[in-house]
């Protein structure tokens, strides 16, 4: 229909379009079909649903455009990696990959053992009371405060102050992000204004760019003179004929020391440092805490897998409380592997969008320009076509063997080719530390129908119950 496109068809509220949206792929999957089209309001888009097709988009260096779902986030994240195109993505794309080696990724395992700690104290209130509380929003806050410290070098307590005014502002920002995209008619701006949200929406943006541009300064003013007292060193040093030690720095380094110093190089404005650190607070944290908390969700269902899981956590941690350290982290495989199928079933980033900037030619089909293409991982992860072990959580998919049976593009929850997620080890490595600490200290338990719970498929995959659990203490 003008203006409405195929929105007229969808259900209203969120839970009963989830439950609509699977039904509708469901049978065209059966069907084998490879593609098909709808339109969203006056924009029509395509929806690839076999993983030879997606394969096709995803390894493409042509199309990285992001769909225009994307449009309201540049206000906040401006063209920073997640939404900049062409050579500006691609250099950004180069200058940030250092920030994700190995190394720097280890040294902020100590970051997510102490949040992880606090995260226990917490809900430690809860153990042995058998009393069912939702643990969504304290792995929200623990991932928060994970990435703040991560990314911009400072904390903000989220976990021991819940209204941290940037605590809310996120959350909000998240909300109405979502609530534009989704009604196209919020698209025209008098509309946008006079529903109230357009300036709530810039109220909220001004309160956490500002938060993050105050950071940044103090951060660079820190930067500048550590920088200025290495060269002085160095020079007297230079100077007298002695060679001496730097001492090293005791404070972490976190991604915006690695932006400071491309700064100091002429390759970065404040405004890109800025965009940069925003959209890593906003990619690093919501994603992690989604992933975390279905994959409690899940064991929560599944006490056999629970199980092995702390079975392989006191193999390597035994009875102690020492820290989680990079090798522990390797060996903890079955933990690995329940988060990988609970990202298989609940995938953090519901849907990847790109814009076509010109015809493209899709395995034996044509995406006319201006269209927007739309992959979903939920739907290649739960195609019956796909995965032998399809229906239920069984983190036995990720065995060897069924990896190696696997095509590559059936299992995408952090997306793949040149746009996959920078962050996806870190992403790993933080799930892996926070859910190692749970599992040393309590078990979790569930009576709400695992199934019941719908991930409602919003600018994250969040769930439409919460997460209502028990949480019994092992010791």
């Amino acid at each position: 229909m003008p203006i409405l496109g195929s929105t007229w068809m969808l259900k209203w509220k969120i839970t009963e379009l989830t439950e609509q949206l699977f039904e509708w792929v469901s049978v065209f999957t059966a069907e084998n079909q490879g593609a098909i089209s709808v339109w969203v309001g006056p924009q029509p888009m395509v929806i690839l649903l076999r993983p030879d097709y997606i394969k096709a988009l995803l390894e493409s260096n042509i199309v990285l455009t992001k769909g225009t779902e994307y449009e309201i986030m540049k206000n906040w994240l401006g063209l920073g990696l997640l939404l900049s195109t062409g050579d500006k993505w691609r250099n950004r794309r180069k200058l940030l990959t250092p920030a994700f080696h190995f190394s720097i990724l280890n040294s902020f395992v100590s970051i997510y053992d102490k949040e992880a700690q606090i995260f226990i104290q917490q809900i430690g209130k809860y153990a042995g009371t058998k009393e069912i509380f939702d643990i969504f929003p304290f792995i929200k806050r623990c991932a928060l405060d994970i990435i703040c410290e991560t990314s911009m070098g400072t904390k903000i307590n989220a976990q021991t102050n819940h209204n941290h005014p940037y605590v809310k502002g996120v959350r909000r920002m998240n909300v109405l992000s979502f609530m534009y995209s989704r009604m196209p008619w919020m698209w025209i701006k008098p509309i946008w204004y006079a529903s109230g949200y357009g300036g709530e929406y810039d109220r909220t943006l001004k309160l956490v760019t500002d938060f993050t541009r105050k950071v940044i300064e103090e951060r660079k003013k820190e930067f500048l003179e550590k920088q200025r007292k290495i060269s002085e060193s160095t020079e007297s040093s230079h100077e007298n004929g002695i060679s001496m030690p730097t001492k090293s720095n005791s404070r972490k380094s976190a991604f915006l020391d690695l932006l400071l110093s491309v700064q100091e190089e002429g390759l970065l404005t404040d405004e890109d440092i800025r965009e940069e650190v925003d959209t890593f607070m906003f990619e690093g944290h919501d994603t992690t805490s989604s992933g975390m908390g279905w994959t409690l969700w899940c064991l929560a269902h599944h006490p056999k897998h629970q199980e092995r899981v702390i079975q392989e956590l006191d193999e390597v941690f035994g009875d102690s409380e020492r820290p989680c350290t990079p090798d522990d982290l390797k060996e903890l495989k079955y933990l690995e592997n329940c988060i990988k199928e609970a990202m298989r079933l609940f995938p953090p980033v519901p849907m990847y969008t790109r814009l076509m900037e010109q015809d493209f030619e899709c395995n034996d089909i044509t995406i006319p320009k201006g269209a927007t293409v739309f992959v979903s991982p939920m739907v290649v992860h739960r195609s019956i076509s796909l995965w032998q072990k399809c229906q239920g959580y069984h983190p036995e998919n990720f065995s060897e063997e069924f990896n190696l049976q696997r095509h590559p593009f059936a299992y995408i929850p952090f997306s793949a080719g040149p746009r996959n997620c920078i962050g996806q080890k870190f992403a790993l490595m933080e799930e892996k530390t926070v859910l190692s600490w749970f599992f040393r200290h309590f078990k979790v338990e569930a009576e709400l129908p695992m199934m019941e719970n719908y991930p409602l498929l919003q600018v994250i995959t969040v769930p439409s119950r919460g997460f209502p659990v028990k949480i019994i203490r092992r010791k």
